[in-house]
């Protein structure tokens, strides 16, 4: 006997999921062009590191500014509470896992300083790099002009849901329109994970989308809410939503697959799947620049009532520019993240991340798995 549904659900897709198809025409990888912009601010590589704690700092800003990519700074943590903030990390780094919320949710009750996260801005600049900050929708109003008087390339506004339409007690919250006509540097926002509040989002003005909702190694919100999309429907869903806009105004807004990576097939079919550029955490924690000690930890960890989060040991591996540029000696793909990029890019002919975005793709839940038994069984 047959039945209403309540509701309907769709299959969705994550990154092990998935497989791209190569292509009738190949290129030689070298002669593929892998540059995306936010706004009118153009880069050579389309990597983000992410605006953590343990993972952007101005030494961190200014390395990926120098390599071609872009690292946010973090306008509400550490960097923006503390002057010594290094001793605050190391702090973090030797506290005992059964205590390291407690000390966090303690570390973030510091008011944010005004005048530090104009200061860290202004020492990306000194040291020529691009300097993008990001903060949550309530602060946004209030740290928007410190940042773009302090000389700021690009302003982010990041939670782990942020949408066009906001209902709050406040008469007047965040309204986007507003903030980026206000501005005069691109705006960034996320996260979404939908067609519609992407669309909405972009109609507000915005340069850049961030796309994915819990799918970071150091958060728990998918475990604590129930929240998320997997990455590659999100991905596809939110990059349909910058085709239509794009048919609509002829304005390009980029889209940017935002956590979820662990190595460098995961960035080639994040792009694949519609993104103009990946924003990674944990993979560039890992880094001997990054300022965690080996450790990885969440925004929203040091929440006072609800942490969705946990510290993560990812180790120190090597430099930044050998886990995007290589060389390695390592196999299993979590170095020379855009050697990988550009090497499927020349198989799938591939000029740009633009002709990548057309690329075939298809469901193959055995792509990690088939003939791989020896592998899979750690016989060498």
């Amino acid at each position: 006997m047959t039945h209403p549904q309540f509701k309907e659900l769709r299959r969705s897709y994550g990154f092990d999921e998935v497989a791209i198809v190569p292509g009738d025409v190949t290129i030689n990888p070298e002669q593929t062009d892998i540059g995306f912009a936010i706004g009118d601010v153009k880069f050579k590589i389309p990597v983000i590191a992410a605006a953590m704690d343990a993972v952007t700092d101005v030494k961190m800003a200014v390395k990926m500014s120098q390599l071609g990519g872009l690292a946010v700074l973090h306008g509400e943590g550490i960097q923006a509470r503390y002057h010594d903030a290094e001793a605050v990390l190391a702090e973090i780094a030797v506290t005992p896992q059964a205590e390291v919320t407690a000390l966090l949710q303690k570390i973030y009750t510091e008011p944010i300083k005004d005048d530090l996260v104009a200061e860290r801005v202004k020492a990306i600049k000194a040291a020529g790099g691009t300097a993008a900050v990001a903060c949550m929708p309530a602060n946004a109003k209030r740290l928007a002009p410190v940042v773009a008087e302090a000389g700021a390339d690009i302003f982010v506004v990041a939670s782990t849901v942020t949408t066009a339409r906001h209902i709050s007690k406040s008469y007047r919250g965040l309204i986007f329109s507003e903030l980026c006509s206000s501005l005069k540097i691109p705006v960034m926002v996320g996260n979404c994970v939908s067609y519609s509040a992407t669309l909405e989002l972009m109609r507000q003005g915005v340069s850049a989308v961030l796309v994915g909702v819990g799918p970071g190694a150091a958060c728990t919100s998918r475990e604590v809410l129930g929240l998320g999309v997997p990455q590659i429907t999100a991905t596809m869903d939110c990059a349909a939503a910058r085709e239509t806009y794009l048919a609509e105004t002829g304005r390009y807004v980029s889209i940017i697959t935002d956590g979820g990576f662990k190595k460098g097939g995961d960035f080639c079919k994040a792009i694949a799947a519609g993104a103009d550029a990946a924003m990674f955490g944990s993979i560039i924690a890992q880094a001997k620049e990054a300022p965690g000690h080996g450790y990885h930890w969440g925004m929203s960890h040091p929440h006072p009532s609800l942490p969705r989060g946990t510290r993560i040991k990812v180790g120190t591996t090597v430099p930044l520019e050998q886990i995007l540029f290589g060389p390695t000696s390592v196999v299993d793909g979590s170095q020379n993240f855009v050697g990988a990029l550009k090497t499927v890019m020349g198989v799938c002919g591939a000029a740009t991340i633009r002709d990548m975005q057309r690329a075939e793709m298809v469901i193959a839940p055995a792509i990690t798995t088939e003939g791989k038994s020896y592998q899979l069984s750690k016989c060498v």
